[in-house]
């Protein structure tokens, strides 16, 4: 375990972080955990079609598996790991932000639910606003810029209310970045599915931009980085080329995945309609008899 624990770096041994308590984690998770449980058991027999089961078992699961990621992000050790000494772990953070809580968030939340939650006009014209192709695509890049902008990100890892204010952004904008594909509500529709797949497939493009500042750079983008020892025996450049892989690699493979639900989705449907289609028309048998009934075949 030397090597995990004990690695040197230029400012000294970097040590695994020992184990710390992180209440304000606890007590958010806790709270959106008991705001859909109370949701479900207490809105749910007033606003859902089905009184009796207001949530999917699969809603329940996705919610609850989003609600995991997010806690895992955000407590030891990933998240002492990402402000004291790698930027790679604090860049996985933000992807699992992203790409993983916020679409499972979304595919847990039934439509009642997102109608209550967004039923002040104001809140529900914009989210319906912001969830269209050009203002996701604005949104998606803006914030991915801001994030990963090198003040940004020593502000961020220096103060810890402009941390907890990034990192609701984040999830915010990924929450609107998948309502396109992932809506729960037929009042904010999803894309068609090449439509969805364009989409997609124009957001796995774009990441590659500031990777490449990442994988490519021979200085350190973030000093404050250059300040904390490294673990793992790592260099400030090599954590910040491994953040930039993640960034283009695992990004690009998890949009792919979405991708490729969206068009076996689709082609499950159209073989579906097909099926029913051709289910619909009569046989030749069918017509045979009928029009021998009519009396109209040949005898």
């Amino acid at each position: 375990m030397g090597w995990l624990i004990g690695a040197t770096s230029p400012l000294g041994p970097a040590h695994f972080p020992a184990w710390s308590p992180h209440p304000d984690v606890w007590l958010l998770v806790a709270l959106i955990g008991a705001g859909y449980a109370l949701a479900v058991t207490r809105l749910g027999p007033l606003h859902a079609p089905d009184p009796h089961h207001p949530v999917t078992g699969r809603q329940a699961t996705a919610f609850c598996l989003g609600l995991l990621t997010m806690w895992i992000a955000s407590d030891w050790p990933v998240h002492d790991v990402a402000e004291k000494s790698l930027y790679s772990i604090h860049m996985a953070q933000h992807m699992a932000f992203t790409f993983v809580a916020a679409p499972l968030f979304l595919l847990g939340t039934p439509a009642w639910m997102a109608r209550w939650i967004l039923s002040p006009r104001w809140l529900f014209a914009t989210a319906r606003w912001l969830s269209r192709f050009f203002p996701a695509v604005v949104i998606y890049n803006v914030v991915l810029v801001l994030a990963h902008w090198p003040a940004v990100v020593n502000l961020t890892i220096e103060n810890g209310l402009a941390h907890f204010v990034a990192h609701t952004v984040i999830l915010l904008s990924g929450l609107i970045i998948w309502m396109p594909v992932f809506s729960p509500l037929p009042e904010i529709p999803r894309f068609s599915p090449t439509l969805a797949m364009f989409y997609l497939f124009l957001e796995s493009i774009l990441p590659t931009i500031p990777a490449s500042f990442l994988t490519l750079g021979s200085s350190p983008l973030y000093k404050v980085y250059e300040r904390v020892p490294q673990l793992y025996g790592l260099t400030t450049v090599e954590d910040q080329r491994i953040a930039g892989l993640e960034m283009k690699l695992g990004g690009g493979l998890l949009i792919w995945m979405a991708i490729a639900i969206v068009f076996f989705r689709w082609a499950s449907d159209e073989e579906r309609k097909e099926r029913a289609s051709s289910g619909k028309r009569p046989s030749r048998h069918a017509v045979d008899r009928e029009l021998s009934q009519m009396e109209l075949t040949n005898r």
